[in-house]
């Protein structure tokens, strides 16, 4: 006999759960479970999530979400690297046939197996240590997603969002490959246990086409993270250090791509990484 799928936990239920199970949440995966159905539905309504939609969710934790989007009828696909939460959702959802698992590392995941190609959305719960690497390994795949609807801290929604002069390449990485916006902000008491800082919706509707090629794209990261380690520094005094390259002529090439050689990097917009980017061939 199957058992009965249970889409509906009050915070009691939950922490009940968390004991039952041993689960406690590890400071190092940053771990804080969502418990607030209000915020798990107002998630799954910023996302577009439809019927018959497929669906990523990285990092589902206690599964709260991932019950929600099944509650729209779509077919979810959770990745999850912590093994005690992976055994929990095995034994607590995998009797709903829209559901599937996959334990591994959400950086490295084989995004055109666990897919099979299809199109799919990406709805995630995001560490600040590695949202940029997630979301380039999503949005740089031979299969990127339709869109990203990801909950970071208020801090990291808020570079992610940023214009010049608070541009960062976090920033740089969200914005070239997608419109992103903040959707509405998270207060720290619907999680369990309540981290010390505000959370924040960050919706990413992912860009059909993209303006550089795969090289060029590339060599703009490259670019840009030379930039940024040494962000107290003038642009041409930072690439002249990491191209190892005479400052007179990086100088030169910042100025052919109508940039300024004494700006600082977080005071560049998109459009500007994109002309270096196409001055500094690889």
């Amino acid at each position: 006999m199957t058992r009965p799928l249970i889409f509906h936990r009050t915070r009691a239920d939950w922490l009940k759960v968390l004991r039952a199970n041993n689960i406690r949440p590890t400071r190092s995966m940053g771990q804080n479970f969502l418990v607030e159905p209000e915020v798990v539905e107002h998630i799954a309504a910023v996302s577009g999530v439809e019927a018959g939609d497929l669906v990523v969710e990285i990092g589902p934790g206690l599964g709260i979400l991932t019950r929600q989007l099944l509650a729209t009828g779509a077919r979810v696909i959770g990745v999850e690297l912590d093994r005690e939460l992976a055994a929990f959702l095995r034994n607590d959802l995998d009797s709903h046939p829209d559901f599937s698992l996959v334990e591994h590392d959400a950086r490295h995941v084989d995004i055109n197996t666990i897919t099979g190609g299809m199109p799919y959305q990406v709805v995630a719960n995001l560490p600040y240590s590695v949202a940029t690497v997630v979301i380039r390994h999503f949005v740089e795949s031979g299969n990127p997603p339709a869109s990203l609807t990801v909950m970071v801290q208020r801090e990291v929604a808020e570079r992610m969002t940023a214009a010049p002069p608070a541009m960062s390449l976090l920033g740089l990485a969200s914005q070239y490959y997608s419109d992103a916006e903040i959707a509405f902000i998270v207060p720290p008491d619907v999680f369990m246990p309540p981290p010390k800082v505000e959370s924040a919706v960050v919706s990413m509707r992912v860009r059909e086409e993209q303006v550089l090629d795969a090289t060029q794209r590339d060599r703009m990261f490259e670019l840009a993270t030379m930039a940024f380690q040494r962000k107290r520094k003038t642009l041409a005094n930072g690439l002249s250090q990491g191209l190892a390259r005479d400052k007179a002529d990086v100088e030169r090439d910042i100025e052919a791509a109508d940039v300024s050689p004494t700006a600082r990097p977080q005071d560049i917009d998109v459009a500007g990484w994109i002309r270096l980017a196409r001055v500094f061939p690889a």
